[in-house]
């Protein structure tokens, strides 16, 4: 695998940074701090996202900035492939909005975080740890694999080469066989418990019983056919008895309904004769009331113009009143309508007046109110112009400050940031100086020591032979530099604070000029509007108190016109009185005519009653007479059933019928305990069938159940063997594993260790190492030099490279080779050894091998140089390749000789 491009936006110190990666060794050198293991950074997240991060989203997205975007196109096994993140800032989060991977043929693509960290974990076989662990050596973690324990350092080595899906596989076995083992314990205890069920039924003759009982069975059905039998004759006999009992018994109910109908005709016919009596009285009461509402019919005719009390002279009468009565109606109408029409004109009239009046008032009293707003309009101008001369001398006072300031007004608050942003580069720097010296200062100190006991006190070495004596005097000389320059960055610190402070003050007066413009603003046009409302009040006052007499001038005028209108309704309303008068003798004259109508129609109803009575009683005769006759022959039908009766025949029937009800009801008690039994006769053969057809059944289930128990233990024998070969194979391959990394690492350590104190270093089946010095005296790697640490663990980590490159069986695809700052505890000797180093890497086929240093002997091994550098004014880093920069010094040449 080779990183093939990198492009950056608002990632950590880059803004906008492009990149192109070649095979071979290339060289990433900088300043500290410059951000050159940013741009590793970069690379890891591109591939394995916040798994890839010790922090948050937060300190990837460059200060100042709300969008983050990092693309990166690798090459893996021949295929190239694209991956992309962009984050974005959603108040105080950063959430990824988009993540996508697809290969240049088109053939891959997967879209989400989690998709692509699966992708890429599953293509390079290796998640976020062990890409560290094997190919990525970060930044003061060059001691995290001889730090580990044996066992965590197994864990580690075994996930990179695979041997972790063995164990895996191994568990899976064993959870298997343990499953298989519970299911054949259940199958077993099933087997047996079927053996039981099979010999308790076998046991109970179950064959024999049911001959038994289906003998018993047919013996019973006889019995109760012939019960049958006897019944249905005893039945027979009841229903003849029966029917010769309800025919007596209908003649009789017939005969009672005849008798009940003779009583009933008889007393109708006495009912209907008092009735005509009846009706003949009332029908002389009628007559004699004729007679008195004739002489009263007179008497109402003499009241009246009519002649008559004929229906057409009293409608004609009715009609001339009507006529009349609507005429005066209409009149008086009219009357009070012009009454009431006046009575309003003059009520209109008189409030139009109030309100011309009221208005008048009003406008008189908004004249006066703003007369007085002029006046206290006029005083705030007076006011705020003074105000305006206060200001304008604050603004002078605070223009005063930035006379002798290094930026001009508006330019504060840039300035501020700039000096803030030079204080965090420089605080950095100070942070890594700082860490950089206090680790020469370690050197050094170690290395007096040996000089002070005359032999190392770790390997028993003489001081003349040791390495850390050796370059003694350069490691003063760096800490020297350091302290020089550390003491520089703190100067440069306190100069930056005082700078900061001077720049806080111009910002806080800069700021209170913006304010003082903005209210001076305000003030000028407050008073510019003041002095127009001044003139606009003033006008609109005299408006008013001309509007005021007019109003009033035109409510005396409305005044005298409406006592006009209230004579006039005076004069509407003494006429309407007097057609009220005429309506009353109307009203009497149609009430006289109503009276005689009444008594006519009384006569009328009256007559009408007699004939209607008279009907009736004719009615009444003609109905009893036919009454008379159904009641002759009600009194023959009578005769004819008390002739009809047999009463020997009647008590005959019932004895017969007592008889056959008594026996039916002993026979059916028989019959029902009868069929009980068969009843339980036939359950019990259905349950000694149905107990034969489960024999049957669980002989059946036994014999798949012991097959089923058979293939079990086939099952479970084959698991144990599986579980058993994965672990031997992985012990194997573990065994292999440490073996060709033992020899690896003496290969490697050999080469990157520039003396001759030890003999060879140890890897035992657990992982655990341990160096030999040449007297055969074992040592625990802790127990090196802070360099030697740092040798032994590159070699560690380079072997374990080499052996999951070169594989068991072969070659593998890998990761770039990825050192950040590998020289940190390395004395220049051994930098030297660490070139040779990366150029035998080189020669066992890595491809592609990146280094973050600032160490100029690993500048000149590389293949490709990349500078990175930081605008100290922007706080932006910028990266480029070497040939890139050198062809531009070179057209800068050529065209300052042009």
């Amino acid at each position: 695998m080779r990183f093939d491009r990198i492009r950056l936006r608002n990632f950590k110190p880059y803004a906008d940074t492009d990149l192109q990666l070649g095979e071979g060794v290339t060289v990433i050198h900088g300043l500290n701090g410059s951000g050159k293991s940013s741009l590793l950074e970069a690379c890891f997240f591109a591939l394995y996202g916040s798994k890839a991060l010790d922090g948050t989203l937060e300190g990837v997205v460059t200060n100042g900035a709300d969008e983050t975007e990092v693309e990166l196109w690798f090459t893996h096994d021949g295929e190239s492939y694209h991956v992309a993140r962009e984050l974005k800032r959603y108040g105080e989060q950063i959430q990824t909005t988009t993540c996508t991977l697809e290969s240049v043929d088109g053939d891959v693509a997967r879209d989400g975080a989690t998709d692509v960290r699966q992708f890429v974990t599953d293509l390079l076989r290796m998640d976020a740890e062990a890409f560290v662990n094997c190919a990525y050596v970060r930044q003061g973690e060059v001691n995290k694999l001889i730090n580990a324990t044996p066992s965590d350092r197994q864990d580690m080595i075994d996930d990179l080469l695979q041997l972790g899906r063995l164990e895996e596989y191994r568990e899976r076995a064993g959870n298997a066989r343990l499953g298989v083992e519970d299911v054949l314990s259940e199958k077993r205890g099933a087997l047996d418990g079927l053996d039981d069920q099979i010999s308790e039924k076998a046991d109970r003759n179950l064959h024999e019983r049911l001959n038994g009982l289906q003998t018993e069975l047919n013996e019973l059905d006889e019995s109760i056919e012939n019960y049958e039998q006897q019944r249905e004759k005893a039945e027979a006999t009841r229903d003849e008895a029966r029917t010769v009992l309800d025919e007596y018994e209908e003649r009789r109910a017939e005969l009672e309904d005849v008798e009940a109908d003779i009583d009933d005709l008889e007393e109708t016919i006495r009912e209907s004769e008092t009735e005509r009596e009846a009706l003949a009285d009332r029908i002389g009461s009628l007559r004699d009331d004729v007679a008195d509402l004739e002489e009263t019919l007179d008497a109402r005719l003499a009241e009246t113009a009519l002649d008559d009390a004929d229906p057409e002279s009293v409608a004609a009468r009715r009609d001339a009143l009507d006529d009349r009565q609507a005429d005066l109606r209409e009149e008086r109408d009219e009357a009070r309508d012009d009454a009431t029409a006046f009575e309003n004109q003059a009520d209109r009239l008189r409030e139009r007046a109030d309100e011309a009046e009221t208005r008048a008032e009003e406008k008189r009293s908004r004249a006066d109110d703003l007369e007085a707003a002029a006046e206290e309009a006029a005083e705030a101008v007076a006011e705020r112009e003074e105000s305006l001369s206060e200001l304008s001398e604050r603004r002078a006072d605070l223009e005063a400050t930035f006379e002798d300031a290094p930026v001009d007004v508006g330019e504060a608050a840039a300035h501020r940031e700039e000096l803030q942003s030079e204080l965090a580069d420089l605080q950095e720097a100070l942070t890594e100086t700082t860490s950089e010296l206090n680790t020469a200062r370690t050197v050094v100190e170690e290395a007096e020591e040996l000089l002070d006991a005359g032999k190392c006190p770790e390997c028993g070495q003489p001081v003349e032979d040791s390495p850390h004596v050796d370059t003694l005097e350069e490691d003063r000389e760096r800490v020297s530099e350091l302290e020089a320059e550390l003491a520089s960055l703190r100067e440069r610190e306190d100069e930056l604070d005082e700078a900061l402070s001077r720049a806080e003050t111009l910002v806080e007066a800069e700021s209170e000029l913006d304010t003082l413009e903005e209210r001076r603003e305000f003030l000028e046009s407050a008073v510019e509007e003041k002095r127009a409302e001044i003139g606009e009040r003033r006008d609109e006052a005299e408006s008013l108190r001309a509007d005021a007499d007019d109003l009033e001038s035109d409510a005396a005028e409305k005044r005298e016109v409406a006592s006009e209108k209230a004579e006039q309704a005076a004069e509407q309303r003494e006429r309407v009185e007097e057609i009220e008068a005429d309506l009353d003798g109307v009203d009497a004259a149609h009430d006289a005519v109503d009276r005689v109508e009444s008594v006519r129609e009384e006569i009328e109803d009256a007559t009408d009653e007699i004939d209607r009575l008279a009907e009736r009683r004719d009615t009444l005769a003609e109905l009893n007479d036919e009454r008379r006759d159904r009641l002759a022959e009600k009194r023959q039908r009578r005769d004819e059933l008390r002739d009809g009766f047999d009463e020997d025949r009647i008590e005959t029937a019932r004895e017969q019928l007592s008889n056959a009800e008594t026996y039916i009801e002993q026979v059916t008690e028989t019959l029902e305990s009868l069929r009980d039994r068969r009843t339980e006769l036939q359950s019990d053969i259905g349950a000694v069938t149905q107990d034969i057809e489960e024999l049957e059944s669980l002989r059946e289930r036994r014999e798949e159940l012991a097959k089923r128990v058979e293939a079990l233990e086939s099952v479970h024998e084959e698991a144990e063997e599986l579980e058993a070969m994965y672990g031997d194979l992985r012990a194997e391959l573990r065994r292999r594993n440490v073996e060709s990394l033992e020899r690896m690492l003496n290969e490697t350590f050999e080469l990157v260790y520039a003396n001759d104190a030890y003999s060879h270093i140890e890897l035992d089946g657990e992982y655990e190492l341990t160096v030999y010095q040449k007297d055969g005296e074992p040592l625990d790697p802790e127990q090196l030099s802070g360099g030697e640490r740092a040798l032994f663990n590159l070699s560690l980590r380079c072997a374990i490279y080499r052996l999951l490159a070169e594989g068991i069986e072969g070659a593998a695809p890998t990761p770039p080779l990825i050192l950040d700052e590998p020289t940190v505890f390395l004395d220049r000797g051994h930098v030297s050894r660490l070139v040779d180093l990366v150029e035998e890497m080189r020669g066992f086929g890595v491809r592609q091998i990146i280094i973050v240093s600032h160490d100029e002997e690993l500048v000149e091994a590389a293949d490709d140089l990349v500078r990175v550098e930081k605008n100290p004014t922007s706080n932006r880093s910028t990266v480029e390749h070497a040939d890139d920069r050198a062809a531009a010094v070179l057209a800068a040449d050529e065209a300052a000789d042009d």
